[in-house]
């Protein structure tokens, strides 16, 4: 009897075990999920929207490191990625590649230059009409260092980016944000927490299941 309980308990440890390495094994090095907190990059993306993430598109890391052990491309011009904020490292962010390096960026009264050129930026909302001098729409120019990239969100006046904590080295970049697999509008309500509380789904955004993210 003990023998028998025995092998059923190793069977189902190993299964999980198996399981538990395949799970980090993804995550690590294929696929990550990642849940946009903010609207910084409205209306491309929404609070709400849970994306998958790809990591090896670029790279490969070693595990739970920033070192970068195998190289398959660099990120581009319009890509959205997620990265470790630069100054707050405990955070994920997600934006808009704008400049790679090399590129030489400037802002002018909200229009954003690349190497000379003004960029045609359809995805770009801005909330504010208003011009300041400030480096929200007033910003550089400034030539970007190899393994440097700048980037913005497309909530352009409602974004914390390059222009206020400077560029994202190339290390530390997790992925290119590549659909969205889950979208919704909650509304969590707590009251006398923890014997009083309920949540509230607001609106379930099911048209944007699936979409791809560009």
């Amino acid at each position: 009897m003990f023998s028998k309980m025995l092998h059923i308990f190793l069977d189902y440890f190993k299964a999980i075990l198996i399981a538990l390495v395949l799970a980090l094994f993804i995550r690590c090095f294929i696929v990550q999920a990642f849940r946009i907190p903010s609207g910084s990059m409205l209306d491309t993306l929404q609070v709400g929207d849970h994306l998958l993430v790809l990591k090896m598109v670029y790279n490969v890391k070693i595990p739970f490191t920033n070192h970068t052990i195998l190289t398959f491309s660099h990120p581009e011009h319009g890509d959205i990625i997620v990265f470790q904020h630069p100054v707050e490292t405990k955070k994920d962010y997600i934006k808009r590649v704008i400049g790679t390096p090399g590129d030489t960026i400037e802002i002018i009264d909200k229009v954003v230059y690349r190497n000379g050129e003004p960029l045609e930026e359809p995805y770009v909302v801005h909330s504010d009409s208003r011009i300041r001098e400030s480096q929200r729409d007033n910003f550089g120019p400034i030539t970007l260092e190899p393994e440097q990239y700048f980037v913005l969100g497309d909530n352009r006046d409602m974004s914390r980016d390059s222009r206020y904590w400077g560029m994202v080295d190339e290390g530390l970049i997790r992925g290119r944000a590549f659909v969205t697999y889950w979208s919704w509008d909650a509304m969590f309500q707590l009251s006398g927490w923890p014997w009083n509380w309920k949540i509230r789904i607001r609106d379930m955004r099911w048209e944007r299941i699936g979409r791809l993210i560009h």
